[in-house]
């Protein structure tokens, strides 16, 4: 996910959009402490993904 992709999302879109990607990263942990995920880039690849709404949020509550 691109950061202009986030930034054009509203805040009630980039809050569910947090919460989806918070769920996601539970399941690949669960996953990966079962043996189970094929490709483990994908929980940091997450974590950034989370980080990017999460600035993009703080952005606008300080209205940059």
């Amino acid at each position: 996910m691109k950061a202009n992709e986030i930034r054009s999302m509203s805040e009630t879109e980039l809050n569910a959009k947090l919460a989806e990607l918070k769920k996601d990263l539970f399941m690949l942990r669960m996953q990966h402490a079962t043996n189970h995920l094929d490709n483990p880039t994908r929980i940091s690849a997450t974590r950034r993904d989370i980080a990017r709404v999460l600035t993009v949020i703080r952005e606008k509550q300080l209205g940059r």
